[in-house]
């Protein structure tokens, strides 16, 4: 199965706005932190996507942000997903209490000490440090654990 979505780390202060993901049942997320985003609807672009799941999720409209990169996730599970990847730093409107979980402003140091996907570390740490579109491959294997990365079509050294 091949799945489209987004995810966006919206910016403020030195921030991310994070998203304890631990409402919904049965989600593959479950107790996870990630930035916003979530599935394309029908016909969507990725922009589109990014848009309607940000204010879904937040209450904010985005005014400023930024196409950063592709992630494509093998789930191990037979499932793989394209994540177009965001960040954003620029926004308006007001919070909204979010129906997947709880949103929290965290410091961007502190991000990598939450209970976060370790794929998602490799790509936090290329947000910080390229400016560049960049394309990240992640293969879990079939639970938690990252088996292997490639970042550009190379493969990259798991620690």
């Amino acid at each position: 199965m091949t799945k489209l979505s987004t995810l966006c780390y919206i910016e403020q202060d030195g921030r991310y706005l994070m998203l304890h993901r631990n409402i919904k049942k049965n989600d593959v997320n479950k107790d996870k932190w990630i930035g916003v985003g979530g599935h394309f609807e029908e016909d969507e672009s990725p922009e589109e996507c990014l848009q309607r799941e940000v204010k879904e999720e937040t209450g904010y409209t985005l005014t400023s942000y930024q196409y950063r990169g592709i992630v494509t996730f093998i789930s191990g599970n037979g499932v793989t997903e394209y994540m177009s990847l965001f960040t954003a730093d620029g926004f308006e409107g007001e919070a909204a209490a979010c129906d997947e979980g709880e949103l929290r402003w965290v410091e961007k140091d502190k991000v990598y000490d939450l209970n976060i996907w370790e794929g998602d570390k490799i790509f936090l740490r290329l947000l910080d440090e390229r400016k560049e579109f960049f394309s990240l491959k992640l293969v879990y294997d079939g639970h938690d654990r990252l088996v292997f990365a490639a970042l550009d079509g190379k493969t990259m050294e798991l620690q």
